[in-house]
């Protein structure tokens, strides 16, 4: 769930949406999604002093946590 929802809101930021991908890494208590997207496209997803990362990392938090489990948003470059 956490995996599609990065990449729906990512998706509907970035200028080359068929350029972002999302790996998830399963750990035992948390989950680990990496995020890549179009070197153009990554202030885009970061915003104005990690604003829209804070954003998103919120919105995933609460979604994980809706499971019992704990998630963490890397941005890949």
């Amino acid at each position: 769930m956490e995996k599609e929802l990065v990449e729906f809101v990512v998706k509907s930021l970035v200028d080359n949406p068929d350029e972002v991908s999302v790996n998830k890494v399963e750990g035992e208590k948390s989950t680990i999604l990496e995020l890549r997207v179009a070197q153009d496209d990554v202030g885009k997803v970061i915003g104005k002093q990690g604003r829209i990362a804070k954003a998103i990392r919120t919105i995933l938090s609460a979604s994980a946590t809706k499971d019992g489990k704990r998630a963490v948003l890397e941005i890949l470059d």
